[in-house]
């Protein structure tokens, strides 16, 4: 009897051991097929963050290079004008009717108004030492007493700057 409880104890166990390759067997496809499910999501969600990131820098790309190119267009502009000042000048010089003169310093005031509003400074360096990234030598003159080597005399044409970025270069005259 103690045999016989023996072998019966022994098929139950038979069946399970006999069940569990069979249930490995089904459960090992779908295992292996969720796996590759998750590992195909997490490749797509890596790939969707990178589109998402380089999409977000474009936008952020194209829209720095947009105002930059309104920003300098609206420049372009502005630096036609800066002979028509200068001629202003010219003519604010040699008047010699009052009320002409004072039509032109009205004229002069609204284009400096304008600079002021794109931000544009005037380049002005009568008495400061020569700067090449700034003024533009035309002449070069002999010292007179007690002026410096490589100082700005005179200015012919006034420069002009925005930003830091010259828009025209100042022409004058340097001591040697």
């Amino acid at each position: 009897m103690s045999k016989q409880k023996t072998e019966e104890a022994k098929e139950p166990e038979k069946e399970a051991s006999e069940q569990a390759p069979e249930q490995k067997a089904e459960e090992n496809p779908l295992k292996v097929s969720l796996e590759k499910a998750l590992a195909d999501a997490e490749d797509y969600k890596r790939k969707w963050y990178f589109v998402s990131a380089e999409y977000e820098n474009y936008r952020k790309r194209t829209a720095t290079q947009s105002a930059s190119r309104y920003a300098e267009g609206r420049a372009d502009v502005v630096k036609g004008l800066f002979p028509i000042a200068d001629d202003l000048g010219r003519a604010l010089e040699s008047c010699s009717d009052e009320k002409t003169r004072d039509g032109l310093r009205m004229v002069i005031r609204s284009f400096e108004r304008l600079l002021e509003e794109e931000k544009i400074a005037v380049i002005d360096p009568a008495g400061q030492p020569f700067d090449a990234e700034k003024h533009e030598a035309i002449l070069a003159v002999e010292p007179k007493e007690g002026e410096e080597s490589g100082t700005v005399r005179d200015v012919f044409r006034k420069g002009y700057e925005q930003n830091g970025k010259v828009l025209r270069f100042a022409q004058v005259s340097v001591v040697k």
